[in-house]
């Protein structure tokens, strides 16, 4: 292959009747109508969009399996920023974006944590950091793609179905991404790109560059390979959000009308507050006057039914990245029975991320806080669903937040591949590989400056409930001199109430996951071009390490000596470009000064300062002893052994071919997970724990005619359990009520039962059509629930307990348990067409469209904690029911394009909230992106490209009710241009 860049992909799987396939397309769509040898397939010269769409479909046409292919083209030629993009075009493959860009991938509706991925064939784990809104730091088995560019691999491929050579621990699918190798190549291959990328919200043009050069020596005995990819990405995200929404009653209350009964708060009677302690000195929000409009307005706003934004607030999100990927790859061939394959992938994604946001911190806060007792409703309306839609309050305290961070990923993976071949029926094929993800974030500060009691603050959301008027009362953000600035806690000051001092957050984290792996399989050509027994063996360990740590108390002293309010703080200006705000929104703000912060106050020392020891001056932080950090502090290490045999068959049956597999795979999972519990100020726990899984698998494709392929597969698979729910850590109780709080070391995994059946039509030449059915019947669910159980079944060492339990002590448990989970099942059709039959230059025209609808329902339930509880039935988290992409293209050897559009519906992230809410999740979304090649001459090409052309907006939600926003943020649209060059 000449080049390295996935840039499309074939599409489907599953595909079932055929006469329904007959009825779906009418003209010629794309593929060889002659089945081609895997051999043969290892040398397709990929050099454009029509040459990769046919390798892919080549690949899928011959595996025995229900999969989906990327080829790539020449490099750089789609607009792809990494790996998540590409896949967001197999069909039923979603992705979730992080700071506008591909970051998670979904299956037919089961998340990150149910696809396993594979590099170069040895399972991996990469892990990043993300905005809280996009799931912040990666501590889950869920795959983070954006850590590598798409330029760095060959191929990509989603096996939906499961056979018994492929390794466990799969609901949704199995993604197998492939660097490049020089064996793939004709003799010497060389090619550079260099792009500049101009994002039109930031306003800033950044680098983008990759290389591949290739060479085979010795008779093609000996080849390397050598490639990269290099981008700086630098972007905005603005827009609105509230840190979710709760109702009237919440947080003690709205402050009532004087006179009012019950009184809110209860006293005094002429203030919302307790008068004489408020810090700092201001005045003390007044009481409503006992007027009919002020009691109805308090009346409308403390109802239990109507929901109010918890911080909204306007915020700028500014993303700095640098992504560095290396591939490198070794063959040789000392002798014609053998290959011997080194690969070396290595990517470093370095970033920083500001989050500025200007908010009213008042309505999720209670009056210990000076929160929502000393805010008063002077005018309200809400819709009829419960959603506030305007309001006017008094005593609202404002914040303008600033969050800094400074991350890092490293990722590392050798990979030695051996392939022997004795005699002439017996192959030996052994990989050894390790893969490292290396995450820190060894700053994370978050400091802030607030301004207390402000009058006249306004949320009017009658307009556009996405990007609301905020008013800010008798405040000015962007005064230096006004009321926004550091309002801190006397040295050693106790007993301070009504008032949320301004704060210092510091919560340097990481994590570390590594995967080692070692398989050896043989291959036994038991009846030639009919039969092939198999047999394997594979050994892997996963570790995970996860670290945080924190001061003790976040809040911050008075300003020291000689240091004036204004020397601590910056404007942020420039404020909602593409983001239609309402007139007379705020496009500016005063924003903390971190880096005068941190002189001023030595936060980095981590030290006692001034004060007390846990005051407001030590900047000790502090992990297991903490207890807000102590959740974090945790490992585990798993070790799986297995062994599979498979027979892979090729037959005729009433004349027509037959080909597939039948096998079955038996591992053994040894689990050994260590977290903290909270008495003794952190005592560690470790926790083991064992399981085996028997798991058959059959797939079989038929060739009903020469072009028609119907496939059928059904497997037995499992998911091991999400890592936050293994951690033994948490709050344990002996004494009173005996009771314990945290993870569960227990767990059994995810296991299903799945079946598929597909029909694929290659109608023509480069012509396809596809049609999938799918069903996985979920037999074991992962929720967190309340119960009463003896404490020998909890998972924990009985070493925990005093010396006269015994271990059958009923304890109330509030943990993740396993569940009977629920049916999912859904169709993918899948439309490969060119337009050959088209006159003149419509020949050169094409398509590709792909539609998946998938259903699934499972229980969830009422309560958490409770150990008697009621269930409700939801959809799957991370499940869009419908989703389709569609892709326009055109080449002609010289002139190249593509407009691809991809779409999803509205997904659940979330089952059962705090804050009076049910569910949370994202709205559907709509992404277009555009790709132009022209080639000048043999060597050079010309390219340009645009992502994001709609400039969709990340829309969450909670509540379906109400649809209430949580975030919209926009990144707005990007444009590529650039060149490649091949030598």
């Amino acid at each position: 292959m000449s080049a390295f860049r996935p840039s499309h992909r074939l599409a489907l799987s599953p595909v079932a009747l055929a006469a329904t396939l007959a009825t779906l397309s009418a003209a010629p769509a794309w593929a060889q109508t002659t089945p081609a040898t895997s051999a043969q397939l290892e040398t397709v010269t990929v050099t454009g969009i029509r040459a990769s769409l046919e390798s892919a479909l080549n690949a899928k046409r011959q595996d025995k399996g229900i999969v989906d292919v990327i080829k790539a083209e020449d490099m750089g030629k789609f607009p792809d920023t990494n790996l998540a993009e590409s896949l967001q075009r197999v069909p039923g493959v979603v992705i979730d974006r992080d700071a506008g860009e591909g970051r998670n991938i979904s299956v037919r509706g089961l998340g990150g944590d149910f696809t396993r991925t594979r590099i170069n064939g040895v399972e991996a784990l990469a892990t990043t950091g993300g905005t809280d809104s996009s799931g912040g730091a990666n501590r889950t088995r869920a795959f983070d793609f954006n850590v590598f560019a798409a330029d760095l691999f060959s191929s990509l491929t989603v096996r939906k179905s499961s056979s018994a050579d492929v390794d466990e621990g799969s609901l949704g699918a199995t993604v197998d991404l492939q660097t490049a190798r020089p064996f793939d190549m004709k003799n010497f291959v060389a090619a550079v790109s260099v792009k500049g990328t101009y994002n039109d919200i930031r306003g800033k043009t950044t680098p983008k560059a990759s290389f591949l050069i290739s060479n085979t020596f010795a008779d093609k005995k000996i080849g390397v390979l050598l490639s990269g990819a290099y981008s700086k990405r630098q972007v905005y995200e603005e827009g609105f959000s509230t840190v979710r929404w709760d109702n009237g009653a919440s947080s003690g209350g709205w402050c009532s009308p004087a006179g009012t009964t019950p009184l809110n708060p209860t006293t005094p009677a002429t203030t919302c507050g307790t008068s004489g302690t408020t810090v700092p000195a201001t005045a003390v929000p007044t009481r409503p006057a006992n007027t009919a409009d002020s009691v109805a307005a308090y009346n409308l706003a403390s109802s239990a039914t109507n929901f109010h934004p918890r911080l909204p607030r306007y915020g700028r999100l500014t993303h700095d990245q640098d992504r560095l990927g290396l591939t490198g790859s070794i063959q040789v061939r000392p002798a014609d029975s053998m290959l011997l394959t080194f690969d070396m992938l290595y990517s470093k994604l370095e970033a920083t991320r500001q989050e500025d946001f200007l908010e009213a911190i008042s309505f999720s806060r209670t009056l210990a806080q000076g929160g929502k007792p000393q805010t008063s409703v002077v005018e309200a309306q809400y819709a009829a669903s419960g959603q506030m839609i305007y309001g006017k309050f008094n005593g609202v305290d404002i914040r303008s937040e600033s969050r800094f961070d400074k991350l890092s990923t490293e990722f590392t993976q050798p990979t030695l591949t051996v392939e022997q071949e004795i005699g002439e029926s017996l192959k030996l094929t052994a990989k050894l590989g390790r893969a490292t993800s290396r995450f820190r974030n060894p700053i994370q500060t978050t400091t802030t400056l607030d301004a207390p009691n402000v009058n006249g603050y306004v949320y009017d959301a009658r307009g556009d409930d996405r990007a609301p008027l905020l008013g800010y009362g008798n405040l000015n953000p962007s005064d230096p001199n006004g009321g926004l600035k550091i309002y801190g806690v006397p040295v050693g000051a106790t007993g301070i109430t009504n008032f949320t001092p301004s704060e210092i957050r510091i919560r340097p984290n990481g994590a570390t996951n590594r995967q080692d792996v070692a398989t050896a399989e043989v291959a036994w050509d038991f009846i030639p071009d009919a039969l092939t027994l198999r047999a394997g063996v594979s050994y892997k360990q996963f570790k995970f390490i996860s670290y945080e740590s924190r001061r003790t108390v976040e809040t911050m002293n008075t300003l020291p000596a000689g240091v004036d309010a204004s020397m601590l703080v910056t404007t942020l200006s420039g404020f909602g470009k593409g983001q239609n705000l309402p007139a007379g929104s705020t496009t500016s703000w005063l924003i903390p000064n971190l880096n005068a912060i941190a002189n001023a106050y030595d936060i980095y020392c981590n030290c006692l300062k001034t004060g007390q020891a846990g005051g407001s001056g030590d900047f000790t932080l502090t992990s297991i002893t903490n207890g807000n950090a102590r959740g974090n502090n945790r490992a585990i290490t798993e070790t799986d052994t297995g062994s599979w045999l498979q027979a892979d068959f090729e037959t005729r049956l009433g004349g027509m071919p037959v080909r597939g597999n039948l096998g079955t795979r038996y591992v053994k999972t040894a689990l050994s997970a260590t977290g903290y519990l909270a008495t003794g100020g952190g005592s560690p726990v470790t926790a083991t724990r064992q399981y085996t899984d028997w798991l058959p698998s059959f797939n079989v494709g038929v060739n009903l005619t020469k072009d028609l392929i119907v496939r059928a597969a059904a497997a037995k698979v499992m998911s091991r359990p999400p890592l936050p729910n293994l951690n033994p850590g948490g709050t344990l109780s002996t004494v009173g009520t005996l009771s314990y709080t945290g993870g569960n070391p227990a767990l059994d995994p995810y296991r299903a039962n799945t079946f598929d059946l597909s029909g694929e039509w290659y109608h023509s030449k480069n012509g396809f059509i596809g049609l999938g059915l799918f069903q996985k019947n979920i037999k074991s669910f992962v929720v967190t629930n309340g119960r009463n159980v003896a404490y020998k079944d909890t998972g924990l060492p009985l070493s925990l307990l005093p010396a006269n339990f015994t271990g059958d002590e009923i304890f109330t448990v509030s943990a993740p348990v396993n569940t009977e989970g629920g049916k999912l099942q859904g169709f993918e059709i899948n439309v490969q067409q060119p337009f050959t039959f088209l006159p003149g230059w419509g020949k050169n025209f094409g398509v590709l469209a792909n539609y998946t609808q998938v259903k699934s329902k499972m229980k969830y339930p009422s309560s958490a904690t409770a150990t008697t509880t009621t269930y409700i039935t939801e959809d799957l988290i991370n499940l869009s029911p419908r989703s389709w992409n569609l892709s326009f293209y055109y080449d002609d050897g010289t002139l190249s394009g593509r407009i691809s559009t991809s779409a999803r519906a509205a997904f659940l992230t979330t089952v059962l909230l705090t804050n009076n809410q049910l569910e949370q999740g994202k709205n559907k979304t709509l992404n277009v992106d555009l790709s132009m090649g022209y080639q000048l001459n043999k060597q050079l090409q010309l390219t340009f490209e645009a992502t994001n052309l709609t400039n969709q907006p990340n829309d969450q939600f909670i509540s379906r009710a109400m649809n209430n926003v949580v975030v919209n943020n926009y990144t707005g649209r990007e444009f590529i241009i650039g060149g490649r060059y091949k030598f």
